[in-house]
This record gives structure tokens, C-alpha cells and sequence, in this order.
């Protein structure tokens, strides 16, 4: 009988090496953290990639080192000045310490959920310290969400490594909406902020107009002042000039000028539709009574 069976003991040797091999050795990835157990206790925890080496009956539990990303589902908080806001937001964390992850919530699902009450305490606790200007508003200095971010990130990484071997990388906030029954009082303000600022904007507007048109007005008046000085001037000097020449002229031939200024006397009084009555002695007619022996 044991004749019959000896021809499979190689086969049957094999399969125990290999069913050996299988059962006590384990390669680790990159990306992977390995808990080795022992009857359902932690022995030891491998992070260093490549190929390790464990009893058969002890059992190697793999964990993605990788971040996560965990989206609770939108919440409805309290700010300090009690008004409602609806916050859906988003945390980035990875498996830290294996052992105590194993011991306390054992998979991602059960960590999430342990997660989720954490953040939402810890996001109730800093909106209600905060008003709903500084997490809101059109001025950037005056919005506090991501120093309270910040604050928060580390307070939850805190308590979620010490309790459940959870890293928490990053706390964000992904969208903030308003309670339907808030949104349009919200609105509402906002619209008197920004009428209230575009009034600002205009009468700032206005007096810089102002100051604008004053100055050119009086830069206007003291161009007209100087033109028209400098044109009096010019005018007296033209004045002095013509003067002078007529009296050189006159000086000259004072007849001749005389009879000159008769004629154009004569061509401002008289044309074809004059009627002139004068005596014969007027001074008007000696040029035509007497030619220019009259005009002397």
C-alpha cells in the first residue's frame, strides 16, 4: 500500500515547500504598511518595501499608506453671531500608526465614520467663535477661514492619531451655502454693502470732478487774464507806433495830411444817396470852392 503512494511524495513535498513559502513569506509595496498578527495580536508593523519573512502561523494584514480623501456629507452649523450655514467640506488623511488603527476601528469605512464626528465637532466649536464676516466677505483681510482651518487640521490630526493611529493632512472647505429660509436677508445686506460702497465710489467721484473743474477754470481765468494784457499791450504799443507815424507824416506836409483827412472825411460823409445843405463858407466845401488852396 505504501508502495503504491511512494511515487507522489515528491509532489506531495512540493506543494508543502511551496504552501511554506507562501505562508511565511510577504513582499511589501511602496505604498503599503504590513501588519504582522500573531493569533489576532499585533507583532509588528513593516515599512520598508521588499521582500520579508514571518512564522506560518502568523498572519500579514496589508494597509494603503496613501492619502485619502473623505467628503462628509454637507452640515448645517452655527456661526457666533447666529446665523445658520451649510458647510460641505473635505478631509485628506492616511493610516499613521497600523497597530492602533487595528485595535481601535480596523477598516477605512469605520475610521471615516470616526472622522466625521471628530471634524464635525471640531468645525462646530471654530464656527461658533466666529462671526459670519470673517468666514464670508468681500474683503480678504478680513476673512479668517483659512487660519481656522489651519487650527483645526491640527487639533483633529491630534486627537485622531492619539486615539485611532489617523493622520489628518488637511481640513478644506469645498462649498458654503446659506439655509434657504437666510439667504435673502443675506442677500439683502450684501445688496446695501455694495450700494452703500458704489455711493462712496460716485461722491468720491464727484469731488475729485469738482476739484478738477475749479482748477481748470481758474487756470482758464489766469490764461484769459494774461492774453488779454498781453493784447492791451500790444494794442498800446500799435496805438503808440500809428500816433508817432502820423505825426511824422502830419510834421512833413501838414497840408497835404490836411487835405488828405477832408478827403476821408468826404468818402465817410457823402455818397450817391447824400443830401448835404451847407453854406458856402463851411469848412466841409472849401476843398470844391477853392481846391486845395482851401484845405490850407
Amino acid at each position: 500500500m505504501i508502495e503504491r503512494y511512494r511515487k507522489y511524495y515528491p509532489a506531495v513535498g512540493v506543494a508543502t515547500v511551496l504552501i511554506l513559502w507562501y505562508l511565511t513569506f510577504f513582499s511589501v509595496r511602496e505604498t503599503e504598511f504590513v501588519l504582522v498578527t500573531q493569533f489576532g495580536r499585533p507583532v509588528r508593523t513593516v515599512t520598508a518595501a521588499g521582500l520579508n519573512v514571518k512564522w506560518p502561523f502568523q498572519t500579514a494584514i496589508y494597509f494603503d499608506r496613501r492619502l485619502r480623501t473623505y467628503n462628509p456629507r454637507p452640515s448645517e452649523f452655527l456661526t457666533r453671531d447666529k446665523k445658520n450655514i451649510v458647510i460641505e467640506n473635505y478631509v485628506v488623511w492616511k493610516i499613521q500608526d497600523p497597530e492602533r488603527f487595528v485595535e481601535t476601528v480596523g477598516d477605512a469605512i469605520a475610521a471615516e465614520m470616526r472622522l466625521h464626528d471628530i471634524i464635525w465637532s471640531g468645525l462646530s466649536a471654530a464656527l461658533g467663535t466666529h462671526d459670519l464676516d470673517s468666514i464670508v466677505g468681500t474683503e480678504p483681510d478680513k476673512v479668517e477661514t483659512s487660519a481656522m482651518l489651519e487650527s483645526l487640521t491640527a487639533l483633529t490630526g491630534h486627537a485622531a492619531l492619539e486615539r485611532y493611529g489617523i493622520n489628518v493632512v488637511d481640513v478644506r472647505i469645498m462649498r458654503l451655502n446659506l439655509p434657504e429660509q437666510n439667504k435673502q436677508s443675506v442677500y439683502a445686506r450684501m445688496r446695501a454693502e455694495r450700494e452703500r460702497i458704489a455711493r462712496q465710489y460716485r461722491a468720491e467721484g464727484e469731488e475729485q470732478a469738482l476739484s478738477i473743474r475749479a482748477d481748470a477754470d481758474r487756470q482758464k481765468e489766469e490764461i484769459l487774464s494774461l492774453s488779454y494784457k498781453q493784447a492791451e499791450n500790444i494794442k498800446g504799443q500799435g496805438d503808440a507806433e500809428s500816433t508817432r507815424i502820423y505825426g511824422q507824416a502830419y510834421s512833413r506836409n501838414p497840408g497835404f495830411y490836411k487835405l488828405l483827412r477832408t478827403l476821408e472825411s468826404y468818402k465817410k460823409v457823402l455818397d450817391d444817396k447824400t443830401t448835404a445843405i451847407l453854406s458856402s463858407d463851411s469848412e466841409l466845401l472849401k476843398v470844391f470852392m477853392k481846391g486845395e488852396a482851401g484845405s490850407k
